[in-house]
């Protein structure tokens, strides 16, 4: 009798390694693609991976679940603007990489940024390709009311005396993220409650659906 409990054991074990799924990160990979193609959303791959951040590296594998769908490792699927669930803990995590960087106009990377390349870098983080301007991201995506954001809409601003010279990244509990030039560096700050954006807010455009 003990003796087929422990062969029982065993073959519980067995199959619960057999469930167990891993993804080997190739070049082009983000988490996002991954979350996508895997069908296990982005903070679940994070929680079940201990990720400090959405940073991936080639060659690393990856913990799916025994829930997630069989993947073969392929090229990166096209560029798609859907959101896995939760998120808006993935937005955060991506915006996370690009705070506190300097405000420099016309900048694009670590050494200095400006607003409309600070979202452009956050969608990129993400695997999502927006235009590099304020004004061309206006255009993208689906226009979204106030009462609907939610994390990850771009929101505009009047700044410049013409529309949407400003942009910043929503993320959610009436806080956005920006490239502020006044503060000299991208942050965090409120929004509706700032009467300074509240009094130039143009809109909203949703590039996560």
């Amino acid at each position: 009798m003990k003796a087929f409990s422990v062969l029982l054991i065993a073959a519980a074990l067995s199959t619960s390694s057999s469930l167990a799924a891993t993804y080997t990160v190739k070049s082009g990979d983000t988490l996002y693609s991954i979350a996508r193609a895997t069908r296990v959303d982005a903070p679940t791959l994070m929680k079940l991976n201990r990720l400090p951040s959405t940073t991936i590296q080639v060659g690393q594998r990856l913990n799916i679940g025994g829930n997630a769908a069989p993947v073969v490792n392929r090229p990166a699927a096209p560029q798609v603007a859907a959101a896995p669930s939760r998120g808006g803990v993935f937005v955060r995590s991506a915006a996370s990489r690009w705070l506190g960087i300097r405000y420099a106009l016309g900048g694009t990377g670590g050494g200095g940024i400006d607003c409309s390349a600070f979202t452009m870098n956050v969608f990129r983080t993400m695997g999502i390709n927006i235009p590099r301007t304020a004004a061309a991201q206006w255009r993208s995506g689906s226009a979204v009311s106030r009462r609907d954001l939610r994390a990850g809409d771009l929101v505009f601003f009047n700044t410049m005396g013409r529309v949407a010279s400003h942009v910043g990244l929503y993320m959610g509990d009436g806080m956005m993220a920006n490239a502020n030039s006044y503060h000299g560096r991208t942050i965090v700050e409120p929004l509706f409650s700032n009467v300074y954006w509240a009094s130039r807010y143009n809109g909203a455009r949703r590039i996560l659906n």
